[in-house]
């Protein structure tokens, strides 16, 4: 399979001296899910607007959909469709006229624009609501129309910048269904930026996770989980507190490493459930009483609480946790 993406060595430095994206490389396959993980300023959306030619590289390389993206920006546009945070659709126009008009724009006309809208009107369920205002359309209904603008020319490749952001739970997961299906059954590629550690593991088939414009790790969701191994034991108490329940931690037989994160103490152990009893114990010697204390099997966010030391902010943070201990 060949690659859809290639990039080697990318830095962009935006002219006030900030080094938004230090020195990444990664590849994508044509015909993969991969997603660009990270939290807000991590350098995803530089690296997203970069691929798509709305930003000029600094330096290094770079190739979509086979072409050099320095020389031939054009083409590579009419490969792509991008789908942004923002909505960019005309509130006055009705969900049909959005989609003509964006058709027209990609130069499609007469009987091939008209099918190509009923096609994508049907594909993302808005249909029975097509000549309605888009101003009186619900956010994810925006955001399904937005996506069917993105697809209206049929482009190899789909980029994605945190398309989900702000949108109930309801809508994130029909819009997460659109686009496995987009990718399964249309072999579409997807280049996803999100900071959704839920909606990376469901949808993605590769992750790079960056920070700080650098990359810390990269491989499926489920090799880097694997990577990390141990269950988590996460302690919610007091910031007075938990330099000292930290150092406790790393007396209890069966803890191999202890961290610091935002809201508490994070420890890793194999069979964390077993050595529960040990912690409480060894917590409660020393008069520390959490809040909250929960065991969870590793996730991305213990992948990026490993590499950084510090956890991926997001409204949408949601641990798989079991066998929770209120104390």
């Amino acid at each position: 399979m060949e690659d859809i993406i290639a990039v080697g060595h990318l830095v962009v430095v935006y002219q006030d001296g900030t080094r938004a994206v230090e020195d990444i490389s990664f590849n994508v396959k044509d015909g993969e899910f991969f997603g660009f993980l990270g939290p807000n300023g991590a350098g995803k959306s530089t690296t997203i607007k970069t691929l798509t030619t709305l930003l000029r590289k600094t330096s290094g390389s770079v190739r979509v959909a086979g072409l050099d993206i320095d020389k031939s920006p054009t083409e590579i546009r009419k490969s792509i469709g991008v789908l942004n945070q923002e909505t960019s659709l005309d509130v006055d126009l009705t969900g049909r006229q959005n989609l003509r008009l964006q058709g027209r724009l990609q130069q499609l006309h007469g009987q091939t624009l008209d099918g190509r809208v009923e096609e994508l009107l049907k594909l993302v369920q808005l249909d029975e609501v097509a000549d309605k205002p888009a101003g009186r359309y619900s956010g994810g209904m925006r955001k399904r129309l937005d996506l069917a603008s993105a697809l209206v020319h049929s482009p190899r490749l789909l980029f994605l910048d945190e398309p989900t952001t702000g949108l109930d739970a309801q809508s994130r997961t029909a819009i997460w269904e659109y686009l496995e299906d987009l990718n399964k059954s249309h072999g579409i590629t997807i280049f996803l930026t999100t900071q959704y550690l839920e909606e990376a593991d469901r949808l993605c088939h590769q992750l790079a996770i960056i920070d700080h414009g650098k990359l810390i790790a990269g491989g499926s969701p489920s090799e880097l989980k694997k990577a990390v191994g141990e269950d988590t034991i996460s302690l919610t108490l007091d910031p007075s507190l938990r330099r000292r329940a930290g150092e406790v931690l790393k007396t209890v037989q069966g803890v191999s490493s202890v961290l610091e994160s935002d809201g508490g103490v994070t420890a890793h152990a194999e069979n964390a459930g077993q050595i529960v009893p040990d912690v409480i114990t060894a917590l409660d010697r020393n008069g520390i009483r959490p809040s909250f204390l929960s065991i969870s099997s590793p996730t991305l966010d213990d992948v990026f609480l490993r590499a950084t030391g510090r956890r991926i902010r997001s409204d949408d943070l949601q641990r798989k946790e079991t066998d929770p201990f209120l104390m």
